[in-house]
């Protein structure tokens, strides 16, 4: 039997803030001081379900890791989980040390861009909220005119090295060798994969789909970006979460 491996993005790939407007019966996922934060649609409940059963799921997501331990999607304990964009690994919950150390070996090239990009955010007035550098692997903080921002420090950093993100106010400064696609890659050896799936709905997420067999991407991604041939792009009539789960658990069952 195959071992299958399915890779997914979490926050509006699986679950989703309250502004999406989920009907009525959606199931909480996670809560954020006090206050119910994210959620699932009732047939993403079931699809994962099914699926948790068949293959090994693994969220990988830039969330930490206290980020992402707020989040109980009610299938039980993943084995594992990709966390800080691809630099941290958790076995059963627990940090796996060489993984992060050579997360932090893969960076060496990029540390002076990271750090030439705090000291210019240190500086910035527009900047909203602390400066942070996320287990020394890549920076993150809000700004406002967060456009501006990015251009800027695109304009200052070698972006031959890193790459620079912004999400509504959010900016990040990440090593290009910190990329979900090479952690994709480098878990396909950690566990000895034969196929790998993955599913994402944002710029973080490309380099995990172009690195799998099988990527599945929204339709607004794919209107953004020219994917190569191993790359599914769905349609925007029905919630990306459920159609893309319903087509995983079609493809899974097709494999095995």
């Amino acid at each position: 039997m195959k071992k299958i491996v399915f890779h997914m993005d979490l926050d509006n790939t699986i679950i989703y803030t309250e502004k999406h407007m989920l009907n009525a019966d959606k199931q909480c996922v996670e809560r954020y001081e006090g206050r119910e934060f994210s959620f699932v649609t009732p047939k993403t409940y079931e699809l994962l379900q099914k699926i948790t059963k068949q293959v090994i799921m693994v969220p990988t997501t830039t969330r930490t890791i206290q980020q992402y331990n707020r989040i109980d999607l009610k299938v039980g304990t993943f084995s594992y989980a990709l966390v800080c964009n691809g630099g941290v690994l958790l076995v059963d919950g627990k940090e796996d040390e060489g993984w992060y150390a050579q997360s932090l070996r893969g960076i060496c090239r990029s540390k002076k861009e990271l750090i030439q990009a705090m000291e210019f955010l240190e500086k910035d007035k527009r900047r909203t909220f602390e400066l942070r550098f996320i287990r020394e692997l890549f920076v993150f903080t809000k700004c406002e005119e967060p456009m501006a921002v990015t251009e800027e420090l695109k304009e200052l950093l070698d972006m031959e090295v890193v790459d620079v993100f912004q999400n509504g106010v959010k900016i990040y400064v990440v090593p290009k060798s910190l990329s979900k696609g090479d952690a994709v890659c480098r878990f396909r050896e950690y566990v000895g994969a034969d196929y790998v799936i993955a599913a994402g709905d944002s710029d973080f997420d490309i380099s995990m789909l172009e690195s799998s067999d099988l990527g599945i991407a929204p339709y607004d991604l794919s209107n953004r970006y020219r994917f190569s041939d191993n790359v599914k792009c769905l349609t925007d009539q029905v919630l990306y979460a459920d159609a893309l789960l319903e087509y995983v658990y079609r493809i899974i069952n097709t494999i095995c």
